[in-house]
């Protein structure tokens, strides 16, 4: 069964404020610098982790289900002794975005950002982009989370890891489906887990990385309940332009 959300409640304190260890199920595969550089660990109501990726360096692009009202949600900054969560000022949900449909396992516009009170320290901003017209089925992307390493478990939250996958399925607009391309969603692989809500999905672009998604939700293999199997994006085709119009309304150079 398709799970519609990723985010991860665990005891603030003892999970997101502790040493990171290993995430994306499956993989131990470190991102490369400028990827890993732009992943951040997003915290909500109720120490609810999930993943968000920096565009601007006060900007933060996660995933629509990952936002509560208000500005309760903060982002950790692991450069501090001991860590530290920098609050945000404004949040801001797709309009189009419908948690009923997500809860419904239908497409949706699933896409957030959020205004930081101040800039993370030791990271930087990753580009943004919109995947290729036509999305062909076996085309390559990295997904780079923050969430566990195991369904059913906190282990691995905190540090992100990456996981090069390929669509499958009938991409198109308004959703992909990614594979562990050595397990075809048969058995357990790589793909996004618990926390990994809102984890940038990056393109290759002539040896640059560019963010042209967001992760929604993940299966275990055969469409089972859990991780390692698929792992559903929300493409930025029909929604870069709010994202960037929002950013800029808040004074981020795009």
């Amino acid at each position: 069964m398709i799970r519609p959300r990723l985010a991860l409640a665990v005891v603030l304190v003892s999970v997101a404020l502790a040493p990171p260890a290993h995430a994306i199920t499956g993989s131990r595969s470190a991102p490369a610098d400028a990827v890993a550089r732009a992943v951040v660990t997003v915290i909500g109501p109720r120490g609810v982790v999930c993943t968000g990726a920096l565009i601007a360096p006060t900007v933060v692009l996660t995933a629509g289900h990952c936002i509560t009202e208000g500005t309760s949600n903060r982002v950790v900054d692991y450069s501090a002794k001991p860590p530290r969560l920098i609050a945000a000022q404004k949040a801001a949900t797709h309009p189009q975005f419908s948690r009923q449909a997500l809860q419904g396992h239908r497409a949706t516009a699933d896409v957030a950002v959020i205004q930081l009170a101040a800039p993370v320290p030791d990271k930087a901003p990753a580009p943004l982009a919109t995947p290729r017209i036509p999305i062909a089925p076996g085309a390559m992307f990295t997904v780079a989370g923050v969430g566990a390493t195991a369904p059913g478990s906190d282990a691995g939250v905190g540090t992100a890891r990456a996981a090069g996958l390929t669509v499958t399925g009938n991409p198109g607009t308004l959703q992909m489906r990614l594979v562990d391309p050595l397990t075809q969603n048969r058995r357990a692989g790589t793909g996004a887990c618990t926390g990994d809500s809102g984890a940038p999905v990056f393109e290759d672009r002539g040896g640059s990385s560019v963010i042209v998604g967001v992760v929604s939700w993940s299966t275990g293999p055969n469409n089972s309940d859990g991780c390692g199997g698929l792992t559903g994006v929300t493409p930025l085709t029909l929604y870069k332009d709010w994202i960037v119009k929002t950013a800029r309304s808040w004074g981020a150079a795009l």
